[in-house]
């Protein structure tokens, strides 16, 4: 027998890494920052920091000098991670300063913060349950508890705590005019992220300094919040250890959705469309392409409040919340928590069904087991709670490096699958369609009807209005067939599309943003050869690549090899204006242009770029850059629905550089 109980121990430990059993690691902390002490990182310039595409490992020590998983290092390595966070995205959060004082009366706590002879004053509502206490606690972003109902805190006997959040600083700031620079006036730079979690930790120091007169359960709080209050939860239960649960609801892009990840998405609030006012101004050096320099992500913002519990909500019918990255980067997450052996401590409900702000029934049910277990203490509640309405969604390419090398993201098929590749460009083209040099195409092209031609009734189909792609299966399966392609018409593009000797099949509704990738249908495929063809039923959609896979999600990005790659047709433009120094400004594309347009430049060091435009007659139509950018590749988007049709010039002056290139506007 004691045989048996020593070997169950043995296994014990090695599922949850080095420590001995789940349960000695602490639910809460009793100061704000457990790895105070720990050595400072090293924070490269944006110059010397290295591309990592996929998302980061959040067990690497920030000098490269190895990973380490067990929990006796993750205080240091936590503390790695929030300075990365600080110094790259939202700034110093100060720590506790020398001089608090805190009274509770008439169900109002107030706490006085003075720093360098100025003082700011908080006041929050406190509702008590009846009775003696001492009590759970939830501090609510905005009000007693955020955006979630009272009553789930209130029957439980659980107290709820208003922090009103515009004391520290407003929605909108209004850099160095906020009550928190009287006390910090060196912090102008500073994003909300890092004043209003700082304030949320002052709130929980006045808690600290009344604790005889106000009967709360220190080891028992919990934040939460919605929208960019949702954002505020995570960053005050990511900063402080002295919260023990936090509930993130719909906190979308800047919140638990990963930067990296939005960027491959559209319509979402990506790290170039955040507000400006949440983060420091550096920040935005790292939007576009550059994202993939940033040191750190958000899933590693979600892991900073491990081992304590962090729930996390979703709401897919507002596109804006960027759910999808959210979906990936909770996956990331919780890779920590599992490490630790307690992956009941971290769960996400992300779906929709209902408005923005509000919550599921799945939601309400995964907020009360949180509450019941991590408030309550009432360890028998069920809190591994993973549900979301993304199952075809290919996580786990994002995090398939950690442990393994170099960051690198694997292959489509790195689970078994088979997918094949095919360039437009290098299919063969009916003579009504034409190769276009497109900079943002997967071969620096796409295809696209030749102009002035007749949209086709289905009986007109022919060679010329075709192209034809022949491919090859090694499996009998399922496959699913997908499209990248840009669609600009308004109401959408139609294609006839035919499989092998089958029918044509019309697939109308086609919208993108730009190039995207588009699921037309999946159909049952014997191994051996095949082919599909696809012709036009109006102009307006440009076709970039297929892909034939077996694998239910969406390609990425713009796909791997394909099986027909030829040489690239553009393979150097003539329209790209440059000097021997670096610097280049590109023509922009589409142009001619009716709408949107991309204009991309490149500089070889950080410097300050002018970006205008001008009409025929040589007048100043706008201003698309006036400010300093990092050394890199960048691109500008410019809107031209408000001028009139004709011919406009942009001009790039940069350092010794100066350039001009011609845009045409056309309207229909």
């Amino acid at each position: 027998m004691k045989i048996k109980v020593h070997f169950l121990i043995l296994v014990l430990s090695a599922i949850i890494g080095s420590n001995l059993f789940a349960q000695d690691i602490p639910l809460v902390f009793d100061v704000e920052n457990t790895g105070a002490e720990c050595p400072a990182p090293v924070l490269p310039s944006f110059g010397d920091l290295p591309e990592v595409k996929p998302l980061t490992d959040p067990f690497e020590w920030s000098d490269g000098s190895g990973r380490d998983t067990t929990f006796e290092s993750w205080s240091c390595r936590r503390a790695e991670i929030k300075a990365e966070l600080e110094h790259y995205e939202i700034g110093v959060k100060p720590n506790r300063p020398d001089s608090i004082t805190a009274s509770y009366a008439d169900g109002i706590l107030t706490v006085n913060v003075t720093v360098n002879d100025s003082t700011l004053t908080l006041t929050s509502m406190v509702t008590l349950p009846e009775g003696e206490g001492p009590f759970p606690a939830v501090i609510g972003m905005g009000g007693g508890s955020g955006s979630l109902s009272p009553n789930m805190f209130s029957s439980r006997n659980i107290a709820t705590i208003g922090f009103n959040f515009g004391q520290v600083m407003q929605h909108t700031q209004s850099r160095g005019n906020e009550p928190y620079n009287r006390l910090y006036p060196d912090l102008t730079y500073v994003g909300s992220y890092s004043a209003w979690p700082w304030g949320v930790s002052r709130i929980i120091d006045g808690l600290e300094l009344v604790a005889d007169d106000l009967p709360i359960d220190l080891q028992r709080l919990a934040v939460t919040g919605c929208s960019f209050a949702g954002k505020m939860a995570l960053f005050a239960g990511a900063l402080d250890e002295r919260i023990a649960l936090t509930i993130a609801q719909e906190s979308g892009g800047g919140g638990a959705a990963a930067w990296r990840v939005s960027q491959t998405l559209t319509g979402v609030e990506n790290l170039g469309a955040t507000s400006s006012a949440w983060f420091i101004k550096d920040m935005f050096s790292f939007a576009g392409d550059n994202v993939s320099k940033l040191p750190h992500d958000h899933h590693e913002l979600m892991a900073l409040v491990a081992p304590r519990a962090l729930l996390v909500f979703g709401n897919p019918d507002y596109v804006w919340l960027a759910d999808e990255s959210g979906y990936v980067s909770c996956r990331a997450a919780e890779r920590v928590w599992e490490n630790f052996g307690i992956p009941e401590r971290f769960g996400f409900v992300i779906e929709g069904g209902h408005s923005h702000c509000a919550v599921s029934d799945n939601q309400q049910e995964a907020a009360e087991a949180f509450i019941d277990r991590f408030l309550l203490g009432i360890d028998t509640i069920n809190t591994d709670i993973e549900i979301s309405t993304y199952p075809t969604v290919d996580y786990g390419r994002w995090t398939y490096w950690w442990g393994k090398g170099e960051p690198a993201f694997p292959s489509r098929d790195w689970q078994g699958t088979e997918s094949v590749w095919l360039e437009a460009e290098c299919a063969t083209l009916g003579g009504n369609w034409e190769v276009i040099e497109y900079p943002i195409g997967s071969n620096g092209s796409v295809v696209d009807v030749k102009k002035d031609m007749e949209n086709p009734t289905a009986e007109a189909i022919d060679s010329d209005g075709s192209i034809f792609f022949p491919f090859t299966l090694t499996t009998d399966t399922t496959f699913h067939f997908f499209i990248r392609l840009s669609c600009t018409r308004d109401k959408g593009s139609a294609l006839w599309v035919k499989l092998d000797d089958g029918p044509f099949q019309k697939y109308s509704g086609l919208k993108t943003v730009g190039l995207q990738w588009k699921k037309l249908f999946i159909n049952d495929l014997t191994a051996g050869d095949h082919s599909i063809t696809i012709a036009y039923t109006e102009a307006g959609a440009k076709i970039d690549k297929l892909c034939i896979s077996s694998l239910e999600s969406l390609p990425a990005e713009k796909g791997e090899t394909a099986i027909n790659q030829c040489d690239p047709p553009f393979t150097s433009s003539s329209n790209l204006l440059k000097n021997g120094e670096g610097y280049s400004l590109g023509q922009n594309f589409p142009n001619p242009v009716n709408g949107k347009t991309n204009i991309m430049f490149e500089i070889p060091e950080k410097t300050f770029v002018s970006l205008k435009v001008y009409n025929i007659k040589g007048s100043e139509i706008t201003e698309l850059a006036g400010k300093e950018f990092p050394q890199g590749k960048h691109t500008v988007v410019f809107n031209t629905q408000n001028l009139s049709q004709g011919m406009y010039f942009y001009t790039i002056k940069a350092g010794n550089f100066s350039a001009s290139q011609k845009m045409i506007i056309e309207t229909r």
